[in-house]
């Protein structure tokens, strides 16, 4: 007989390239390989979103997150951690991404692009353990490769990259491939270490982001294929029951802490619109994948559905369901990239309205690799040639478009107007475009002009009445309209803090203090950690008679929550400067305040009135006075006291009278500055009746000015033939206030008339 002859090696044909085979290759070349293509991911995603190591914070979330809260802001502490762990701020429970905010805030500080370029690499490990997965199942190299590359740069997950608030998502998506990764070692080689590697990760992808609870589904899906596991399904689902369990705890507490927060409006949509606008989005999201087009930060929820788009949709979706199943055997990658983003859709597709968007880009940023991963599939079927080709071509034209998106996340202005252009009817753009032109010198009106746009399509929005009734306060002549827009936003949620606080900050605007001082404290006892209130309490406090220790208490709460107020630092050296004992005190508040924000224009003018009371550092408070101005040139009040500390400097009096004049345009109804102009206008005797005309106007403004009086009298004497009015004014001075040597000058010159 002869010999059997060798069979040739086994090679997988092209209509099974998707299946896996019994190990993975073992050869160092493909390892080698391997780990280039990991880098290769790691650099693409560096390269892509280089620019936003420029990027600021942007003001939909970021405060709330980090840029705004103490407890991030002050680094890794024991007392932040804690807070980390039990925090349900913004609607929330994700302390593992607390702890990140903090880390960063601990190594860079607040800078922005730090913490931008931290969320970028975190995205670039992200795709490197997505594609260290498709290898452990054995897809193959340049289809893993696809699917890790088109994750790292597809335009749509530019949102949960590039916005600091979704630092989350990342997080997330990192532990939810890590976990993965380990799952598909453990179904090869069972283990305690390897499964408790598993559950780690999930734990920590729970503690960043919910999303991440349909992912023990995703497992059994990955059982099916590509794993192929041949255990009996009690088995596979019963060694996924601590999963599940997880699943369902962390399901319940974002529940729970959304309720309490109001972040979830089931009530306010009713269920047929949501199915409606759920089953729509399924469709949407499938689009945009292939078509990224008019991406935005906020999707407003459609204000009516025709009812033929979500029936043609549930059609689409059920039809495609019910053909994932059918095909299973033949095309198992289809089944279950599909199901995937089916079903870790489900816990931001809207039913249980969590918002008020639409749908969100930032929803894709997992669901999308299943899709990914049943198209590189059905792609690696094809000639390889081509199929190869089609790949690179389809991630190379998803760079110019994500390039494009990325640079509207540069700031606040250019992400809210992008976001406007991009979509209709898209009252959060208008109303956060408006929060941040409030901000720019000179655009208050375009930011009054976005709010109105923004309460005209949802007059229901506290906050956008909050906001607006912010801007018109700083509105010359407008303070009855904020207040009657803090009214609004009080009638629609009378339990919240920030309205209350900005509505006694405007009546203390008008001299009704009591009122302000009532204001501040509800708005206290709805927070009483509101370090701001603290602080504008503090304010009112100090102006009452024997406020002054009150309100000095009421600053060091403030700081004491927030020790980085440059407010509360400044409003603690006003309260200390009343009196001479704590001069020297009130300076180094100022001064810390100035550390804290260089560019604040009260705090540098607050400084220079404390400076001149020690004649040595009068040139120190000229240069504070000449930097607040240069800050805010129309400060009435920094004219004012720069005038009052040059006219104590010889050789400054026409520099002086220049600022009195300047304080005086701005205000002409400033009794203080006419009386002050007139002092230094009265030592030019060729300038006498020009002193006294000022005297004149201060007491048409204010006639129980006493010091105006005396003035006055005192210009009058030097006067011929005016003694009387003199002595007439003096009388006036002496009884507004009492002054013994004054009464001695009165009768002095009335015995010698």
């Amino acid at each position: 007989m002869s010999k059997p002859r060798p069979k040739p090696p086994i090679r997988l044909k092209t209509a099974t390239r998707t299946e896996i085979p019994k190990a993975i290759p073992a050869a160092s070349v493909l390892r080698h390989a391997d780990l280039w293509i990991c880098l290769a991911l790691l650099a693409i995603t560096l390269a892509l979103y280089s620019s936003a190591g420029h990027f600021d914070f942007v003001n939909f979330d970021d405060p709330d997150y980090v840029s705004a809260n103490p407890h991030v802001r002050h680094g890794i502490t024991i007392s932040g951690i804690l807070w980390a762990f039990t925090s349900t701020e913004a609607a929330n429970w994700f302390p593992v991404t607390r702890l990140s905010h903090m880390l960063d805030c601990q190594i860079f500080g607040v800078s922005s692009g730090w913490h931008h370029l931290v969320s970028v690499f975190l995205h670039g490990l992200a795709a490197i353990f997505l594609f260290a997965f498709l290898r452990r199942v054995s897809l193959a190299r340049w289809p893993s490769a696809w699917v890790a590359v088109i994750f790292a740069i597809h335009p749509l997950h530019v949102e949960s990259v590039a916005w600091i608030a979704e630092r989350k998502d990342v997080l997330c998506a990192l532990f939810w491939f890590l976990t993965l990764w380990a799952y598909a070692g453990y179904a090869q080689r069972p283990s305690r270490g390897r499964y408790a590697l598993m559950l780690t990760g999930f734990a920590l992808g729970l503690m960043s982001k919910p999303m991440i609870v349909t992912l023990p589904l995703v497992l059994l899906l990955l059982d099916i294929w590509p794993l192929r596991r041949v255990s009996p399904g009690r088995i596979l689902l019963r060694e996924k029951m601590p999963l599940f369990v997880l699943s369902a705890a962390s399901a319940l507490i974002t529940f729970l802490v959304q309720s309490r927060a109001g972040a979830v409006e089931a009530i306010h949509v009713p269920l047929i619109e949501r199915v409606g606008n759920a089953l729509d989005s399924y469709v949407v999201y499938v689009v945009k994948m292939v078509w990224p087009m008019s991406l935005a930060v906020f999707y407003p929820f459609p204000p009516e559905i025709p009812i033929w788009e979500p029936l043609l949709a549930g059609l689409l979706l059920i039809a495609m369901t019910v053909a994932a199943i059918r095909v299973r055997q033949g095309y198992p990658h289809f089944t279950v990239g599909w199901l995937w983003f089916v079903i870790t859709l489900l816990p931001v597709i809207g039913l249980v309205q969590v918002g008020a968007q639409a749908r969100a880009d930032r929803y894709m940023y997992v669901p999308m690799v299943g899709l990914l991963v049943a198209l590189a599939c059905e792609v690696s079927r094809l000639n390889q040639k081509f199929a190869v080709g089609l790949a690179a071509v389809t991630a190379l034209a998803c760079i110019p478009s994500t390039w494009a998106q990325i640079q509207t996340w540069q700031n606040t202005e250019s992400l809210f107007q992008h976001a406007l252009d991009a979509t209709t009817g898209n009252y959060v753009a208008h109303h956060n475009l408006g929060v941040a032109l409030s901000t720019i010198p000179g655009h208050l009106p375009d930011a009054i002009a976005h709010y109105e746009a923004s309460l005209a399509i949802q007059p229901d929005s506290a906050r956008t009445h909050t906001d607006l009734g912010s801007a018109l306060a700083k509105t010359p002549g407008r303070l009855p309209d904020a207040i009657r827009e803090f009214d609004a936003a009080l009638k629609i949620t009378p339990d919240s803090a920030i309205p209350h606080n900005n509505l006694g900050s405007a009546l203390a605007k008008i001299g009704r203090t009591p009122e302000a001082v009532a204001q501040f404290r509800e708005a206290l006892r709805l927070d009483p950690d509101y370090a701001e209130a603290h602080s504008n309490l503090g304010a009112a406090l100090a102006g009452t008679p024997g406020g002054q220790s009150q309100a000095i208490a009421e600053y060091r709460e403030a700081l004491r929550i927030d020790p980085d107020s440059a407010e509360a630092h400044n409003g603690l050296g006003s309260a200390l400067a009343q009196s001479p004992d704590h001069i020297a005190d009130a300076i180094a508040e100022y001064e810390t305040a100035l550390r804290l924000r260089p560019s604040y224009a009260e705090a540098h003018a607050n400084l220079g009135s404390a400076l001149t009371e020690f004649p040595a550092r009068v040139p120190e408070a000229i240069s504070q006075y000449e930097e607040a101005l240069r800050i805010d040139p129309d400060s009435v009040e920094t004219h004012y006291n720069y005038g009052v500390a040059l006219s104590k400097m010889e050789g400054r009096t026409s520099e002086a009278i220049a600022q009195f004049e300047a304080a005086l345009r701005l205000n002409p109804n400033y009794a203080e500055a006419h009386s002050n102009l007139g002092v230094v206008l009265s030592n030019q005797p060729s300038r006498l009746p020009e002193a006294i005309s000022h005297f004149e106007a201060a007491l048409r403004i204010r006639p129980d000015y006493a010091d105006a009086h005396y003035n006055l009298g005192v210009a009058l004497s030097n006067m011929p033939g005016r003694m009387p009015q003199a002595i007439a004014h003096f009388e006036e001075a002496l009884k507004l206030k009492p002054d013994p040597e004054l009464r001695q000058l009165v009768d002095r010159l009335r015995k010698g008339k």
